[in-house]
């Protein structure tokens, strides 16, 4: 990863901010702290980089220790956890000791908490009071997806920011509630601090090689940073000095996604799966898909994308060779002689895929993801994909390293790249299927 200072100068570049994540379950490692992905992502889209995370425990005094720490240095200090109901959840009072802050009861957050439960035919039990409590010179925000409110104080020329534990509750309250008013303030800016492009298929080096007579050409004005995933990189464009506008910065994006051409997926942070969505949409047509070692891995990438029953046909997870016959029409004969991981065997799962769910379009996995099975033909880490289309039918074998969850992946985002190129080339009406077939 490749990266620079992004946010712009001014004062919303040297605002200091912090980030407290609070609870035992973090620091167990029984739960990922996503919080600290999405918030400093948050942050840095506006042109904030968050200073420092720290993880602790839900024990008062560690909490307050830490807490007066951030409040002596930081112009933000956000916490997130400990706000429920339970003798766990211990952030508020300590939190309140260190401003010197009483917290007092508030009958209309008691009143929401009663709602919440009564909405579900549940009776709430007395200890949910507890969230009722605000600081007495501050704010509460409200939260629509559960009963812990978040709080808000404006304090000593700083900002106190605490939310809920829950991700659900957490980030619309983020989004929707604490981005606008730190904005509002001018502590984050009103827009993206930079132009981000999203690119597949091309590692950061040889994208960095591509573009390098963009970037030569603005010198230090520019900034540039990579940010490389699972086959994504990110590519990142800001001024920090403020010598190029933000129309300066689109239009520098718009030649590079001239020389990216194919490798270019779209601007800001869709999934694959969104944007092939989108170009099956504006299309007009459907997508049904088959797996067997990705077990359905491939068809929730696409329903976990809003209005997928607008392009997704469905998806069929067919282990043995029984279910590829019955499911998918595979002919015995086929998986006789070829095997299930083949590419005769991929090719007639794409085929019985679109056929039977009456889709334009069906993408089919197959292959050995270990760490058992595997053949001298087809060692441990080949896959087999398959792509029909109303131009063809195509396979393609490839072969990675690494444990099952890992070569499921990748086989996985190498399918929706493929699908992807070839909706880009219908769109542009290039259909011919070599060229689909020899992408990596």
């Amino acid at each position: 990863m490749v990266s620079k200072n992004i946010a712009p100068s001014g004062s919303v570049a040297s605002k200091r901010y912090e980030l407290l994540t609070l609870g035992d379950e973090l620091l167990l490692g029984l739960t990922a702290n996503g919080h600290l992905t999405f918030i400093g992502a948050q942050l840095g889209q506006r042109g904030v980089l968050l200073q420092r995370n720290v993880t602790l425990t839900d024990e008062a005094d560690a909490i307050a220790e830490q807490f007066r720490e951030s409040w002596a240095r930081a112009d933000v200090v956000i916490t997130t956890g400990g706000l429920g109901p339970t003798c766990d959840d211990r952030t508020r009072e300590a939190v309140a000791g260190v401003l010197g802050q009483t917290l007092v009861f508030e009958p209309e957050i008691a009143k929401g908490i009663e709602a919440f439960f009564s909405s579900r035919g549940r009776i709430m039990p007395e200890n949910n009071l507890k969230q009722a409590y605000r600081f007495e010179r501050g704010e509460v925000l409200a939260n629509a997806n559960g009963t812990a409110p978040g709080l808000w104080v404006e304090q000593d020329g700083k900002v106190l920011i605490m939310l809920p534990g829950p991700p659900n509750e957490l980030q619309p309250m983020l989004t929707e509630q604490v981005v606008p008013r730190l904005a509002q303030r001018g502590l984050l800016l009103k827009r993206e601090a930079y132009v981000q492009l999203r690119t597949a298929g091309i590692g950061e080096s040889a994208l960095e090689v591509k573009l390098q007579p963009v970037f030569n050409r603005y010198g230090e004005a520019l900034s540039i940073a990579f940010c490389a995933h699972q086959g994504q990189v990110d590519l990142r464009l800001s001024s920090p000095s403020g010598a190029l506008s933000f129309g300066q910065l689109d239009a520098i994006a718009a030649e590079c996604v001239v020389l990216l051409g194919e490798d270019f997926m779209c601007y800001g942070g869709d999934s694959q799966a969104k944007v092939v969505g989108d170009l099956l949409r504006a299309q007009g047509c459907t997508l049904a898909v088959a797996e067997t070692a990705t077990g359905g891995l491939l068809s929730s990438e696409f329903t976990g994308v809003c209005g997928a029953t607008k392009f997704f046909a469905g998806g069929c997870v067919c282990y043995s060779n029984e279910s590829k016959m019955q499911l998918l029409d595979v002919p015995e004969c086929i998986l006789e002689q070829h095997g299930g991981v083949s590419a005769e065997n991929a090719v007639a799962m794409a085929v019985g895929a679109a056929e039977r769910l009456g889709a334009d379009y069906a993408l089919a996995i197959t292959g050995f993801a270990g760490p058992c099975g595997g053949t001298n033909e087809n060692p441990v880490g080949t896959m087999y994909l398959a792509l029909h289309s109303p131009h063809g039918i195509w396979s393609k074998k490839l072969h990675y390293p690494g444990p099952r969850a890992t070569v499921n992946r990748r086989a996985v985002t190498a399918a929706l790249d493929w699908l992807r190129r070839e909706l880009v080339r219908t769109q542009s009406g290039v259909t011919t299927g070599a060229q689909a077939g020899g992408q990596a």
